[in-house]
């Protein structure tokens, strides 16, 4: 290991060690911290609002509170969510007055991963947020706008954090290789199967790095080539944070990828998700709510094949039951679409909801007891099994103040079509009895 490392500091992680101290250092970002752009000058000026960042792992968030408290000499007081309850936040916020009282020192409150606090744990910032106690810096890989209770949103700038460039994880890595392996060769392709593998996070690049070039060292390895990194990386892990954007993403694609019909594609999300360790009932139920909502009554059977692969997967688990999935994806990305039945639930729940609240029709009603019976419950209720085809033409079964409405109207593809022509007659036997 390079002689630059001090004795005390050399035990620490090479993501820690190598963490820039300030924003000229940081790499990335160019789009709120490049000259001129908005965040550097909030940070050269001194006037720093709250703020929330938000972007994938691995992309600076905490290495940006971190350089922000030492260009305005702040203290940073780092809590996470994770870890963190009620108790510790109140012990931060000590230390902050502390800090204001006794040596007149500004304070930096960073929450890391702070959409895990509850609403109550985020309120606590609050009264400490609008007295200027301390500038809040939250991060979070999950959308601010769902996962940040509105009140201290409204207080905080948004800022958006973006996956590394491969540009930008190549100065790392150069910086990385001259501390800790200057005479290791590590060859040019080699070089970009790292910079690939790491996908853009600059910490999982250094981690890996750690492992690299402290394995070449133990195994006296002078030169690094594609065939020694095979030997090292035991499997290319892809970027999937199970709570973040990326989730919600590869979800949306692979739903999409079904609705737009093509099971090429809707394979792909759908295994994408599997090799990044999504929990494959999660991806089950996904599926079942894709049969109810994309495909409807126009192929019923979709609901079934769905269903039947969730209960595949848990009985069988893992592969088997990873084939069921990918045969139910394929059958509804082939199978006739319609939302009409997921519209006509949607419609029917806001009209429900906007506060109507008609009585039941007297010829609806039950009769179980002899008052009910004496105030005409029930009465001229026709059966509908005693009636021509057992269907009571001309009877009418929304309430009396309230004209019907077609909530559900199906559409002319799969067994919809045969729907749609059976409602179409049913209309037509009731205007013949009015």
């Amino acid at each position: 290991m390079n002689q630059m490392f001090e004795p005390n500091q050399s035990q620490l992680p090479l993501a820690e060690y190598l963490r820039p101290k300030f924003v000229g250092e940081i790499a990335g970002q160019k789009h709120i911290l490049g000259e001129g752009k908005s965040l550097r000058v909030a940070i050269e000026s001194g006037n720093l609002p709250s703020m929330i960042l938000w972007g994938p792992p691995g992309v600076g968030k905490t290495t940006i509170a971190r350089v922000i408290a030492n260009s305005i000499d702040a203290e940073f007081i780092s809590v996470s969510a994770v870890l963190s309850g009620v108790k510790d936040i109140r012990e931060a916020i000590e230390k902050a007055q502390l800090n204001l009282q006794q040596y007149n020192k500004k304070t930096i409150l960073f929450v890391d991963e702070v959409h895990r606090f509850n609403k109550s744990q985020q309120d606590a910032f609050l009264p400490h947020v609008e007295s200027g106690l301390i500038t809040f810096i939250g991060a979070t890989t999950e959308n601010p706008s769902f996962e940040v209770n509105s009140a201290l949103l409204s207080r905080s700038q948004v800022y958006v954090l973006k996956m590394l460039e491969d540009e930008d994880l190549l100065l790392i890595y150069e910086k990385a290789k001259i501390y800790i392996a200057p005479d290791i060769e590590v060859d040019l392709e080699a070089k970009q199967e790292i910079i690939t593998h790491v996908n853009g996070d600059a910490r999982r690049l250094l981690n890996f790095l750690e492992l690299l070039f402290n394995t070449a060292t133990s195994l006296k390895a002078k030169k690094i080539d594609r065939d020694f990194l095979k030997k090292t990386i035991t499997s290319k892990v892809r970027r999937f944070d199970k709570g973040g954007d990326q989730f919600y993403d590869q979800i949306s694609a692979l739903h999409k990828s079904v609705r737009g019909s093509d099971p090429n594609a809707a394979l792909y999300w759908l295994h994408r998700m599997l090799d990044g360790g999504v929990d494959p009932l999660y991806l089950a139920r996904r599926i079942v709510r894709i049969a109810v909502e994309d495909i409807g009554l126009a192929d019923p059977k979709g609901q079934t094949i769905a269903l039947e692969a969730y209960q595949i997967f848990e009985r069988l688990g893992s592969p088997e039951g990873e084939l069921a999935l990918s045969n139910a994806v394929i059958y509804l990305s082939i199978a006739a679409k319609s939302n009409a039945a997921y519209m006509a639930f949607n419609e029917v729940k806001a009209f429900v909801a906007e506060g109507d609240n008609s009585d039941v029709p007297v010829h609806l009603r039950n009769a179980p007891t002899k008052l009910m019976k004496e105030l005409d419950y029930g009465k001229n209720y026709r059966y509908a099994h005693n009636e021509p085809e057992a269907f009571a033409a001309g009877e009418k079964y929304f309430p009396d103040n309230l004209d019907p409405i077609e909530f559900y109207k199906p559409t002319t593809r799969g067994l919809e079509s045969k729907i749609l022509e059976k409602m179409n007659y049913l209309k037509s036997q009731d205007k013949q009895k009015k």
